[in-house]
């Protein structure tokens, strides 16, 4: 288990979104990224989550709407990995896997991408 303090962890994620290409990136609407200790009850193992409507679910009625939020899980995080180096791998694939969703990915063409 590899333990960062809240903020150097922020700070991995920071660089995750700094790795998103900018025209995807630009492409991103009404979505915000939150970093939690731990995921809800009964999910202990969950990475992170997308929380919203993906774009391409978006019809005219999608108005006035709160962001969708794409979760990150710090503590399941760092206790999956033993070194900083796999921390950030996996910061950085969750991070790229929440995005996809907000995209309308789903988890078998994730999987099938090699981002499961």
């Amino acid at each position: 288990m590899i333990s960062l303090t809240p903020e150097q962890f922020d700070g991995l994620v920071a660089d995750a979104l700094d790795a998103v290409p900018e025209g995807l990136a630009e492409l991103m609407d009404n979505v915000v990224v939150l970093v939690e200790a731990e995921p809800p009850a009964g999910d202990s193992l969950l990475l992170g989550q997308y929380i919203g409507v993906p774009l391409t679910s978006r019809d005219s009625h999608y108005s006035g709407v709160l962001p969708d939020r794409i979760m990150l899980y710090r503590g399941p995080l760092q206790r999956m990995c033993r070194t900083t180096d796999e921390l950030v791998s996996e910061v950085t694939i969750t991070v790229v896997h929440e995005i996809a969703h907000h995209f309308g990915i789903d988890e078998e063409r994730l999987h099938a991408l090699g981002w499961g």
